[in-house]
């Protein structure tokens, strides 16, 4: 795991104990910190506690005294503007911040590394895998980390000459204060978690922090495609050449890269190659990794061919912004849509309408979604997950594509895209 001596004999409080929160408790009670923690789950309370008994106490970091402790540490998921655990870190003076910033923190006496940073509404994931499958085909030691699901301070530290490519949400950014980045990307800024902020320029502000923290000389890498990244690129504009703008329009030759196919790809390839580039990765090894790269779990993956008909997994779409690239990428689809809503409407996916075949509706938007795709096609009202499959695998002929690109959160039906995700391959592999 990664700790630190700068963080030996003080005191944190951390609010949160999934994988990052224990991994965070697991790197600070190592580093000889007193911690105090809390879940409202009791089982992940339970874990932590039987896991790292010495050094910690459970006590609910709502109501607790914070004055004295030297820092809140906040999982991501906990929403800093309304809980109550920020007005009472704020009363104290004591910084609320993430794992990330005690990876920041930690760095100094790791081994000598750089660190990539990558950001955006969609596509943050793909390009963070990418990067660093390129990375590690080129025999760089390499580690991935953040928002992608793998706590890295539970990681151990990379030898010298490593390079930890991050994956960073908005939210991980907010926690973050002292992260700087080696390289830093930005894909894109679209709408999504505004009830986290003040307003849309309040989320574009978050992202463009992660390169307020860069020291002079470190590279920036920036679509231009959409007007609130671009805004945040001009901004940037005095850094001249370590200034890299990926223009919208490009047309790249993806065809050797079959699990990068579609416009939104060629965006988070065009990325990864840029960021590899800047850590100086030769132009054959990474050829090597966009045609070797498989792709992530529920992001566009084929997980069945059934008499003709594909049957795509995406459910890691869990916006219309995210949905629509899935869209473009198929010709006559039959198109699995709902969940838990971030919007009222689909008009990111509305220019791809002319793809789909038939839409089958699930979850809480189900019947919205309905009303707004009927005048344009044919819909169908599934209401769960199963009932759509097995309506579209009727539906289907050979050739069509069933695609799940829900434009919802799962977390009406189920506990996360992942879960999301499996189900719809258990249904796949149940139809007769």
């Amino acid at each position: 795991m990664i700790t630190s001596d700068l963080w030996r004999g003080k005191r944190f409080a951390v609010l949160g104990l999934a994988r990052s929160g224990a991994a965070t408790v697991r790197a600070l009670v190592a580093s000889g910190a007193t911690v105090i923690a809390w879940d409202m789950d009791e089982a992940r309370r339970q874990a932590v506690i039987h896991h790292y008994p010495a050094g910690l106490t459970l006590a609910d970091t709502a109501t607790l005294d914070l004055a004295g402790f030297d820092g809140v540490v906040v999982s991501p998921g906990v929403p800093i503007n309304a809980h109550p655990v920020a007005r009472r870190a704020r009363a104290a003076g004591v910084p609320m911040i993430g794992d990330i910033e005690l990876f920041a923190q930690a760095r100094p006496a790791l081994p000598p590394h750089r660190v990539v940073g990558i950001t955006g509404t969609n596509g943050k994931s793909t390009t963070t895998a990418l990067l660093h499958h390129i990375v590690a085909g080129a025999g760089v030691p390499t580690l991935m980390g953040g928002n992608i699901g793998l706590p890295i301070l539970e990681q151990d530290p990379l030898p010298a000459g490593g390079v930890y490519v991050l994956e960073l949400s908005s939210y991980q950014i907010d926690l973050t204060f002292s992260l700087d980045c080696d390289v830093a990307v930005l894909l894109n800024i679209t709408p999504d978690h505004l009830d986290r902020y003040d307003g849309f320029e309040g989320y574009a502000a978050a992202k463009a922090r992660l390169f307020a923290m860069q020291s002079a000389g470190h590279k920036a890498i920036i679509s231009i495609a959409d007007a609130p990244s671009a805004q945040i690129a001009r901004a940037l504009s005095a850094r001249g050449e370590d200034l890299i703008k990926i223009a919208p329009g490009f047309c790249m030759d993806q065809s050797r890269w079959p699990a990068l196919q579609g416009p939104h790809n060629a965006q988070n390839a065009l990325a990864a190659i840029n960021a590899a580039q800047a850590l100086g990765i030769p132009e054959g090894a990474i050829d090597e990794g966009l045609a070797s790269f498989t792709g992530l779990a529920h992001r566009m993956q084929t997980i069945a061919v059934r008499n003709g008909v594909t049957f795509v997994d995406d459910s890691k779409a869990t916006n219309p912004e995210s949905a629509a690239p899935a869209l473009g990428s198929f010709e006559s689809i039959h198109w699995i849509v709902g969940g838990r809503a971030k919007g009222n409407d689909l008009s990111a996916c509305r220019p791809h309408f002319g793809r789909i075949a038939r839409a089958y509706t699930i979850g809480e938007a189900g019947d919205r979604f309905a009303e707004i795709l009927s005048a344009d096609l044919p819909v169908e009202r599934c209401e769960t997950l199963d009932r759509a499959v097995a309506a579209a695998a009727v539906r289907a002929s050979a050739g069509e594509t069933v695609l799940l690109s829900p434009a919802c959160a799962s977390f009406d039906q189920f506990r996360d895209y992942e879960a999301r995700g499996d189900a719809f391959r258990h249904a796949v592999e149940a139809l007769a």
